[in-house]
């Protein structure tokens, strides 16, 4: 009679221990890795991006997308600063629209003509900082 009863509590031990016992790769996957802990997020400041004339815009407005906006982190009526083959140096107040194309920027041509900058010529675009 002895005997049957230590068996008995040996097995209701043996349960109680794999009850307790908890999935080490459960915990592990709500853990993060060393190198995500690290990690930095990379933020695109500018952009190239095609200048393309608009008259209807009023001076020194510029014209951009929703999703270019974004990028870059401008907000409307930010400036903005456009920059041609690395010399030509533009500012303007942006206002964003949902009707313009991504890698499009839509200006008022008559500075952009005076400098010597063509319709559809390729510029960087980058949040203006001043």
């Amino acid at each position: 009679m002895f005997k049957e009863n230590t068996g008995e509590k040996k097995e209701s031990r043996n349960e109680v221990k794999e009850a307790k016992k908890v999935d080490v790769s459960k915990l592990v996957s709500i853990i993060p890795p060393p190198s995500e802990l690290r990690r930095k997020e990379t933020r695109i400041t500018e952009k190239r991006i095609r200048i393309r004339y608009d008259e209807s815009l009023a001076e020194n407005t510029a014209k951009i997308s929703k999703k270019l906006a974004e990028t870059i982190g401008v907000k409307e009526d930010d400036q903005i600063e456009i920059v041609v083959a690395g010399k030509k140096k533009f500012i303007f107040k942006a206002t964003i629209s949902g009707d313009v194309e991504e890698n499009q920027v839509y200006c008022y041509p008559e500075e952009l003509r005076e400098k010597g900058v063509a319709d559809n010529s390729i510029a960087t675009i980058r949040k203006h900082r001043g």
